[in-house]
């Protein structure tokens, strides 16, 4: 994360507020969405293309993962 100049505002979910050990953070800088483990923030932070963190939430969202039916049996 050296190349990146300027103070991140880091947000967690509204459901991992109550707590939870099990969380990630998430920053925005232009057109990159950042992603970070909330336990560790000197860690390793993965970088998507917004494009592609929002294909992931929508389906997310949508009960992609849930039971994991996009899988086949």
């Amino acid at each position: 994360m050296g190349d990146v100049r300027f103070p991140l505002q880091w947000h967690k979910a509204r459901a991992s507020a109550n707590g939870g050990g099990n969380c990630v953070e998430v920053a925005v800088a232009g057109r990159i969405v950042l992603v970070r483990n909330s336990r560790d923030p000197e860690g390793a932070v993965l970088a998507f293309a917004a494009a592609q963190w929002d294909a992931f939430v929508r389906a997310a969202r949508g009960g992609a993962a849930d039971g994991r039916r996009d899988l086949p049996e």
